[in-house]
């Protein structure tokens, strides 16, 4: 499998169990946990990252992607594609570590990665949900050319509240003939 290609020092590559270090790293902050799925807890202990780096909370044979700052992981970003009647659709994911928030670095990997995921899998439907509470990754996905679709009014139940998620797609409209 060959990954999307990005220049200077971020690349995206599969996870390695040696990112185990890197990864506890970064992934082991409230901030970070705040904006993402429960399969991503805080506090993110040994025992989490070794079972992610094992394929037991996402397969990582699938578009998952580790995204590497100057040698080391520090984030991620994949798909869920559908199955059946939604094999054309999948559902985009992605984390960076707070040390590298607000340089625009997770725009360039939405910018190359989505284009490349889209073509891999023949998708005609990209979607992302995001926290209403997290207007930074509504930017990123804005930037890239999603369009927002709608609110879900208290869909997510995550530490002792209901969160409303904001809802994204990109869709290609050269697939709708097919």
């Amino acid at each position: 499998m060959r990954e999307p290609l990005l220049g200077g020092r971020v690349r995206l590559r599969p996870w390695q169990a040696g990112d185990l270090d890197a990864l506890l790293e970064h992934a082991n902050d409230a901030a970070v946990s705040r904006g993402l799925s429960t399969r991503f807890p805080y506090p993110y202990t040994r025992a989490d990252g070794e079972a992610f780096l094992a394929g037991q909370v996402l397969d990582l044979r699938g578009q998952v992607f580790a995204l590497e700052i100057d040698g080391l992981a520090c984030g991620g970003i994949g798909v869920t594609q559908g199955k059946d009647e939604r094999r054309f659709s999948a559902s985009l994911g992605y984390w960076l570590g707070q040390r590298y928030w607000g340089q625009g670095i997770m725009t360039t990997v939405v910018g190359a990665y989505v284009p490349w995921v889209m073509d891999t899998l023949a998708l005609a439907r990209l979607s992302a949900q995001v926290m209403a509470g997290n207007p930074a990754s509504a930017r990123v996905l804005l930037k890239n050319g999603f369009a927002e679709e709608g609110t879900e009014r208290q869909s997510v139940f995550k530490d002792g509240q209901l969160h409303d998620m904001r809802c994204f797609a990109l869709i290609r409209t050269w697939m709708q003939s097919t």
